[in-house]
């Protein structure tokens, strides 16, 4: 995996199985690993234990599918510090290894301010430079306009035809980027 990826106001740093780990045992440590405060409300939505375990679980079966992950830390100039603010990464789709899927979440205090669509578009160009990639599906809620909204804004487009391998869960709605 690569090292961190930075934006205007972000600092995406790669999940290890040291940073997965901590994430799920010590805040403390996490927040010594990230070099950023951790907000009492960690983790975002959708991010509970079994997906950490999940996570770690795919971290360490190196002849499984694709996996990466980033964790999301503030650090805008002009603030007081760092702080982790959410997270994305991606899961090789299902019989579809040109195809990844992408999964992101932000702190409910952090949403609405563009990190997201920030962080996003940051991890495109990382995510299309794994060879043979050639398409991004993410899945959503359709009463999630947010994340609707980062999607669209990094030119994902809708489609009716969910590609086999995405995981779209029963009433998610379905986005797809392909590589140019």
């Amino acid at each position: 995996m690569t090292t961190s990826l930075r934006t205007g106001r972000l600092e995406l740093i790669p999940a290890t199985m040291e940073i997965l780990s901590a994430d799920l045992n010590n805040k403390g440590e996490l927040a010594r690993l990230l070099n950023a405060g951790i907000p009492s409300a960690w983790p975002p939505p959708l991010m509970d234990e079994g997906v950490i375990r999940e996570f770690i679980r795919m971290c360490a079966e190196t002849s499984g599918p694709a996996f990466a992950a980033w964790y999301w830390i503030l650090d805008e100039p002009g603030t007081a510090g760092r702080t982790l603010i959410g997270n994305g990464g991606i899961l090789e789709a299902e019989n579809d290894a040109s195809s990844v899927v992408l999964g992101y979440s932000v702190l409910d205090a952090f949403q609405d301010r563009g990190y997201a669509t920030e962080a996003v578009r940051t991890l495109i160009p990382e995510i299309f430079s794994r060879p043979g990639t050639r398409k991004i599906i993410a899945t959503t809620y359709p009463d999630l306009a947010a994340s609707i909204r980062v999607l669209e804004k990094n030119g994902f487009v809708k489609t009716d035809r969910v590609p086999a391998g995405s995981g779209a869960e029963e009433g998610t709605v379905c986005y797809v980027l392909e590589h140019t």
